[in-house]
């Protein structure tokens, strides 16, 4: 049996098989849609308290929803509390030396100052008078009844009961005028400091409460009750579940096919048979080279594109990290644009 016939026949069918695969290879899977392979990816939020306090309590788990301004954990406040209650005690005996100084006088301090001159001045009337008398039994007898040490005792006493006049004139004065200016508004400033202090403490009082920022999903609780919280450690991190994206590259040659808005469909493993609705939303404008994660049919050493697919997932189906095939669809000027010789 002549077996070159045969020969001849498979190389022929190999040759042609090659040729086909070759050809093949270089047209587009679909020369109307783009698929991409890519991985979910989402916002996290980080969350610590802004005090350094025990944890008293914390209200949610792993998995947990939570809304904007749900209040999630709070520290031990009975030490701020305390605290509070003294400035508060501080601000009220403040305010009522401030108000003492802006009423001034009462009438009764006024009333007592003027009694207070009266009987200065009585006083140096007395003085007077003896000092004259002496002084004229003195020049009547010639110096025998008087001495002249009686005569500057006299003297001095009457000296003594001016001043005392003078200084009762003088606080009559300041009774009656009332406090300085000055005073008043150095009572104001130290009731204002109080009035801060207060509010400090009442601040500090809020911040120990761990409320959420935004509507989000508890991922991680990383402290208990009891630990001792401070601002650089988180208590809680949070997953933002909108918006939600496909993180995906595509290499040069298709990144003329895509634009920002174009509609896509995304399909995972889990659900193969309900796919997602999305569009672009992000197309990089720098090329990298291929990361270890992407997972494409092109050389590792080729450069793509990142690109960020928006996916509307109501039910909440994609997790982060979930890998995902992207389904772009293309219009004809789009295809043409990308396909290849």
């Amino acid at each position: 049996m002549n077996k070159k016939p045969l020969l001849a026949g498979a190389v022929a069918l190999l040759a042609a098989g090659a040729f086909a695969i070759w050809y093949f290879s270089r047209q587009p899977a679909d020369a109307h849609q783009l698929v991409l392979y890519g991985n979910v990816d989402l916002r996290q939020v980080s969350l610590a308290f802004n005090g350094s306090e025990r944890i008293a309590r914390l209200s949610v788990q792993e998995g947990d929803r939570v809304t904007a301004g749900q209040v999630l954990g709070e520290l031990d406040t009975r030490t701020l509390q305390l605290q509070a209650a003294q400035a508060e005690a501080q601000i009220a005996s403040q305010a009522q030396v401030l108000q003492r100084l802006k009423a001034g006088s009462r009438p009764e301090e006024v009333a007592q100052s003027r009694a207070q001159v009266a009987a200065a001045q009585a006083d140096a009337e007395l003085a007077r008078q003896q000092l004259e008398r002496m002084q004229g039994i003195r020049q009547t007898t010639a110096g025998r009844a008087v001495s002249q040490q009686d005569l500057d005792a006299a003297q001095a006493r009457r000296k003594v009961a001016d001043a005392q006049l003078e200084n009762a004139r003088k606080a009559q004065q300041l009774v009656v005028t009332g406090p300085r200016k000055e005073d008043i508004a150095q009572a104001q400033a130290q009731l204002d400091v109080a009035t801060a202090a207060l509010a400090v403490l009442r601040h500090q009082l809020q911040e120990a409460r761990l409320v959420a920022p935004i509507d989000a999903v508890v991922r991680a609780r990383l402290m208990e009750p009891g630990d001792m919280a401070s601002p650089q450690r988180p208590v809680f991190t949070l997953a933002i579940t909108d918006p939600k994206w496909v993180r995906a590259y595509v290499t040069e040659a298709d990144l003329g096919r895509i634009r920002p808005g174009m509609a896509a469909t995304l399909a995972t493993d889990s659900h193969p048979g309900e796919p997602l609705a999305g569009k672009v939303g992000y197309i990089s404008s720098v090329a990298e080279f291929t990361p270890k994660t992407v997972q494409t049919e092109e050389l590792r050493s080729s450069l793509v594109y990142e690109i960020r697919v928006l996916a509307d997932d109501p039910g909440d189906r994609l997790r982060l990290g979930m890998p995902v095939t992207v389904r772009l669809a293309l219009d004809a000027g789009s295809t043409n644009a990308g396909s290849r010789p």
